[in-house]
């Protein structure tokens, strides 16, 4: 039951534990977490877990006892309609999981009258989270919070004509009807200030961020205090690698480069790539390169071994492509509280490069430069303990407690007007 002087938050989200394998369920999580301490009770509309091509449950003790979770049904179209590997186009826009809306909007509304909730969020990269957002908006008057994270329909992405005016469709809904647009980044709010003028008061700056319990625990059950890799360097990235959008080409160049001419202090140095899905991608570029023994390939692990992880680490790397210059990786924060050197290889002009750079960290260079990446494993191998670190003040500001009660702040002056 939800507590009398509580007001109730009707959460749609796809990405939610048990879904695995991806950062994007932190953001949600962790609201759903901290909200209750500070008067707002979630309440959350899912998808059904058949939606999700991997599942782990590691998460799913992380979920407060009581919260209502309700998980509408749902089918991935790429794995449940399709015949003989091939789907109807029309099936997948805006995503694979539009079939979700069908029962979501269903459930969403007798979430709404059984909870009495007072503002509907619904959260991107699943753009059909936005869908049902907007007709359980239409439908009873609520608030409505579109919670895009990253942009939507850009510049050659989605790469189908139909499929883009489909996100450009629903971002437009948002503009209009929502209450507030939230982003992860100053320049993706720009952007949509810009793209929606009379938006512009409603779009607000709403960062990802690090769970302190998370690492607490992380810290105090890591009985294991060793290097990652006794006697070498290892510079750990912990998550997916995009082939466009985190390509790793000029990263692997550099590293032949560096063997061939300084072999000495490559062999100091180890990349050890952990859940990063495009796995032969990788082998491919070792194989092409002659950098098999500079890597390391490994599977996924539960989210409080990836943290104890990052805390073994000699360094932890971040890789952004110039195409993403509006986006964070929300693996940055966590970085940022591991408290390890930092290497960044993203470009000068997008925010992931902003972050670290307020937070203090200067070892910083681009993704597409393999010569100045060489120079920067060099200096790490030759330097490990200098310049690569945030300061505490940035590290305090990136706790996802404190994004929380930002959302609470938005969600309160909602409800009072």
């Amino acid at each position: 039951m939800i507590a009398p002087a509580m007001n109730a938050a009707l959460m749609v989200a796809y990405h939610f534990p048990p879904l695995a394998g991806s950062s994007g369920i932190q953001r949600t999580l962790r609201f759903v977490q901290h909200l209750p301490a500070m008067g707002w009770q979630p309440i959350v509309l899912s998808a059904d877990e058949r939606a999700y091509e991997r599942c782990s449950m590691d998460l799913l003790q992380e979920i407060p006892p009581g919260t209502p979770v309700c998980r509408a049904f749902a089918l991935d179209t790429a794995r449940h309609l399709a015949v003989r590997g091939r789907y109807l186009s029309a099936l997948a826009r805006p995503d694979r999981w539009i079939s979700w809306r069908f029962d979501g909007i269903r459930q969403g509304l007798r979430l709404i009258k059984h909870h009495h909730i007072r503002v509907i969020w619904s959260t991107y990269p699943i753009a059909t989270a936005h869908v049902i957002g907007a007709a359980l908006h239409r439908r009873t008057g609520l608030p409505w919070v579109a919670d895009f994270r990253d942009p939507m329909a850009q510049e050659g992405y989605p790469e189908d004509p139909l499929t883009w005016r489909r996100f450009a469709a629903i971002e437009a809904e948002a503009a209009s009807h929502a209450s507030l647009l939230c982003f992860t980044t100053r320049s993706a709010a720009a952007t949509y200030r810009a793209r929606y003028p009379s938006a512009s008061d409603r779009i607000v700056v709403l960062e990802n961020g690090y769970d302190e319990p998370s690492f607490a625990r992380a810290e105090a059950e890591t009985t294991d205090r060793s290097a990652l890799n006794p006697g070498r360097l290892t510079l750990l990235h912990s998550g997916i690698v995009y082939p466009s959008e985190r390509d790793p080409t000029k990263l692997f160049q550099a590293l032949g480069t560096l063997k061939a001419d300084d072999p000495g202090t490559a062999a100091q140095l180890l990349i050890r790539f952990r859940a990063a899905v495009a796995e032969e991608l990788l082998r491919e570029l070792a194989r092409q390169y002659k950098v098999e023994d500079l890597i390391e390939i490994l599977p996924p692990v539960s989210y409080a071994q990836a943290l104890a992880e990052m805390l073994r680490a000699d360094a932890l790397l971040v890789m952004q492509g110039a195409n993403c210059n509006e986006q964070v990786p929300a693996k940055v924060y966590e970085y940022l509280r591991a408290g390890r050197p930092i290497i960044a290889l993203t470009d000068p002009a997008g925010d992931t490069w902003g972050v670290l750079d307020e937070a203090g960290v200067k070892a910083v260079g681009r993704l597409d430069d393999a010569q100045a990446i060489g120079c920067m494993l060099t200096r790490f191998a030759r330097d490990p303990q200098s310049g690569w670190l945030p300061t505490p003040s940035a590290v305090a500001s990136a706790s996802r407690t404190a994004r929380s009660a930002a959302l609470v702040q938005h969600l309160n002056r909602l409800v009072a007007g």
